[in-house]
């Protein structure tokens, strides 16, 4: 009577079947920043017109209540507009 051998599960047609490959760690890692800067620019594009809209209406009512006039707010924007530089 022949002895049977026990042939292993990971040989298979005379190779070692190993795990499937993955990307580089540096690969995955820049992936993983990709999909984090798309998620916060996506956050990005739904808060931004609400506060656009808010500062509208803002401004709106800064200037229905007599409180500033229409050249202060354009000063106020150029302020900005120079502190952004």
């Amino acid at each position: 009577m022949s002895i049977k051998r026990i042939v292993s599960r990971k040989r298979v047609q005379g190779r070692v079947v190993g795990r499937a490959k993955k990307g580089s760690v540096a690969k995955r890692g820049k992936s993983g920043l990709s999909r984090r800067l798309q998620d916060l620019n996506e956050q990005v594009d739904i808060v931004l017109p609400e506060m656009t809209a808010q500062i509208a209406a803002l401004e709106h009512l800064l200037l229905e209540k007599q409180l500033c006039t229409r050249k202060d707010l354009i000063d106020a924007r150029q302020f900005v507009r120079m502190q952004e530089a």
